[in-house]
């Protein structure tokens, strides 16, 4: 009975370590090109003023299996808020409103997840704007997590999230009658996953998969560029 009982042993030990290793969380870098915040707040009552931010910056670590342990801290360059206006710009900027002078810089860092179901959570954590800090919720919904079609081919992770705030809340509150003090936001994010050891060797996997793929030939490195058709001559193209 002691080698059944060993092998029962062994299978156990292995099928342990293979869940562990799957359910470790990957980290990713978010893409400040395809990452963005907008914000939309009443204006005197006739509209909602909408402006952007983009360039953030941060990192995020995610299982998709496992909500629980996701973490994420992102800084927001306040001073690339863009309502369509450069001297409506410059007044949203100034020290009596966001004061980017002396905040350039706003950060938000989770402090607990909330997971509804395998897309959506609510992602608990601490923004910090204009000095102050303030516990916000954001309710997540996850895109997509597969490997980028365009080179480098990387592992890449997408989400949408809202959440609402308060202005006066992180002591803006300047122009109560031309400003509302609500604040919708919308964020979209992207982000491609770390080049750690294991990454790489999935984000290789993936390319041979994506090399399978039919290609167009390309002219030999060695035959001049005037002997062949200019039809085809590779173009460049650049990348969204």
């Amino acid at each position: 009975m002691r080698l059944p009982c060993q092998l029962f042993l062994s299978a156990c030990l292995l099928l342990g370590m293979g869940a562990s290793a799957s359910a470790a969380p990957a980290r990713y870098a978010l893409d400040p090109v395809h990452t963005r915040v907008q914000f939309a707040i009443d204006h005197a009552g006739f509209s909602k003023a909408i402006g952007t931010v983009s360039g953030s910056t941060g990192t995020l670590v995610f299982d998709p299996d496992d909500w629980h342990g996701a973490r994420v801290e992102v800084s927001i360059p306040i001073a690339r808020v863009d309502l369509g206006d450069a001297k409506w710009n410059q007044a949203t900027l100034a020290r009596n409103l966001l004061d980017a002078e002396r905040n350039p810089v706003a950060t938000f860092v989770s402090t607990r997840i909330e997971p509804i179901d395998a897309q959506r959570a609510i992602v608990h954590g601490n923004l910090t704007l204009r000095g102050e800090t303030r516990e916000v919720a954001l309710q997540v919904v996850l895109n997509g997590l597969k490997r980028h079609p365009l080179p480098p081919f990387r592992r890449t992770v997408g989400f949408s999230a809202t959440a609402a705030l308060s202005r006066a809340d992180f002591g803006i509150d300047a122009w109560p009658s031309m400003i509302g003090d609500a604040v919708e936001l919308r964020l979209e994010v992207e982000a491609t996953r770390s080049r750690g050891a294991a990454d790489a060797a999935a984000d290789a996997d993936e390319v041979d998969d994506a090399t399978d793929a039919p290609t167009r030939d390309v002219p030999d490195a060695d035959v001049p560029l005037d002997d062949v058709p200019a039809e085809d001559v590779p173009q460049a193209h650049p990348t969204p």
